[in-house]
């Protein structure tokens, strides 16, 4: 499409103000069991976005060695969180690097408006701001159902859920016959802790993002097709606000 926002930084001139630079930077927002992961890789392949993973790059940069990765690994090896400073610091490699020249996806960070000002803050320093916060909703019920719903069968991960696409015979994989079990982390009463932090520590951000404008909100009880097309109707309308 036509349009300022999204040109490549290849084309635009090295001495150009980088203001004119055009990005998507997007965060993913919303309570486990939402439907974020889905999403996340449908707009990965709709923009060629770099998705950049809270624990995955955390786990990535522990691997490769790097100074910030042998920084988290001290935390992560002693049982602490690691702490704001250095998780922004792994983004931030990840924010520069290549790969996300043209954009980015952010999944599971920030959890917190400390974090989220962090956040604005040290983009800011790299003359990068974000374009918007993709808040996918679904009612506490409805996630439980969902989450606490979720079997996966022993011997090849195949994914049921008693409550919405059921196996034909009870705990028993229809693919490969194997045992269908419930991960520790599905089970009702984890669901239920994991809403409750989200609440508490996640969900003051979509009042901290409405209030800057950025902040586009999905009904995650549709069917993942129908909130693909309705953030790609968003986005559309953000590039023609671009222009105007």
């Amino acid at each position: 499409m036509p349009g300022s926002r999204f040109l490549r930084r290849s084309e635009v001139h090295e001495n150009a103000p980088f203001s004119t630079v055009s990005e998507l930077n997007l965060i993913l927002l919303g309570p486990p069991g939402a439907g974020k992961g889905t999403q996340a890789e449908r707009l990965r392949e709709d923009f060629e976005l770099a998705y950049v993973a809270t624990g995955d790059i955390l786990r990535k940069a522990v691997s490769e060695g790097t100074e910030l990765g042998q920084k988290a690994k001290e935390y992560m090896d002693n049982g602490d969180l690691v702490p704001d400073e250095v998780i922004i610091g792994v983004i931030l490699e990840c924010v520069e690097s290549e790969a996300a020249q043209d954009g980015f996806l952010l999944d599971g960070f920030p959890r917190s408006v400390g974090q989220a000002e962090a956040l604005a803050e040290a983009i800011g320093r790299l003359d990068r701001r974000l374009t918007a916060v993709l808040c996918i909703e679904a009612p506490d019920e409805e996630i439980v159902r969902r989450l606490s719903g979720r079997r996966m069968c022993a011997k090849a991960g195949h994914v049921y859920n008693v409550y919405t696409d059921p196996p034909k015979r009870e705990d028993v994989c229809d693919q490969d016959g194997s045992r269908l079990i419930q991960r520790d982390d599905d089970r009702e009463a984890t669901v239920r802790k994991r809403l409750g932090v989200y609440h508490k520590q996640t969900e003051p951000l979509v009042e901290y993002y409405e209030d800057q404008g950025l902040l586009r909100r999905f009904d995650g009880t549709r069917s993942p097709t129908e909130v693909h097309d309705h953030i790609r109707a968003s986005i559309a309308t953000l590039r023609l606000e671009d222009e105007l």
